[in-house]
C-alpha cells in the first residue's frame, strides 16, 4: 500500500500544484486512497519532498532535484544492488530482485516514464512490468538486463 500511495503522490505533485498536506490528503482520497495527515507527513519526509515557489508567491510540493533529473542513475544503482533476473512473457516482464527490494525498483521504473510501460506491480522480491505491446516486453527485458551488465 505504501508503494502505491507514494507512486500516486509523485503522480499528483507532478501534475498539480499541491501546497499543503491537507490538499495532498484530499487529492489522494479523491483517487480512492484513504489516508491520514500523519501518514502523508511521514511520506513527505521519507520521499524527501521539497516546497518550491510558484509565480504567485505560494509554494508547492516537488520531488527533490536528484530524483527529478537523474532517475536513470538511481535506477541503475538500484538494479546493480538488487537485480536477479528479467524475463519477458507476452506483454509482461517479470523482474526478480533480492528479497524486500522489488517495490523500490518498481517505483524507480515507474518514475522513468518510459512510453512503452503502462505500469508496474510489485511484491517482495518480484515485480511485473506491464508493457503496451508484446514486442516491447522483450525489448524492455533486454533494457533492464543491459542496465546491470
Amino acid at each position: 500500500m505504501k508503494g502505491l500511495r507514494q507512486r500516486k503522490i509523485r503522480e499528483i505533485i507532478s501534475e498539480r500544484d499541491i501546497g499543503t498536506q491537507k490538499a495532498l490528503v484530499e487529492a489522494l482520497r479523491n483517487e480512492g486512497l484513504p489516508v491520514t495527515q500523519a501518514t502523508i507527513s511521514r511520506d513527505i519526509k521519507e520521499m524527501q519532498l521539497v516546497k518550491v515557489p510558484l509565480e504567485d508567491g505560494t509554494y508547492k510540493y516537488a520531488l527533490p532535484q536528484d530524483q527529478r533529473f537523474n532517475p536513470s542513475q538511481k535506477l541503475r544503482r538500484a538494479l546493480l544492488d538488487h537485480f536477479v533476473s528479467a524475463e519477458a512473457a507476452e506483454n509482461l516482464v517479470v523482474v526478480k530482485c533480492l528479497p524486500g527490494t522489488a517495490n523500490a525498483v518498481a517505483s524507480l521504473i515507474d518514475g522513468m516514464n518510459w512510453p512503452e510501460v503502462v505500469g508496474t506491480v510489485s511484491g517482495d522480491d518480484t515485480l511485473l512490468i506491464v508493457c503496451r505491446a508484446r514486442d516491447k516486453a522483450e525489448e524492455m527485458a533486454r533494457r533492464i538486463r543491459g542496465i546491470v551488465s
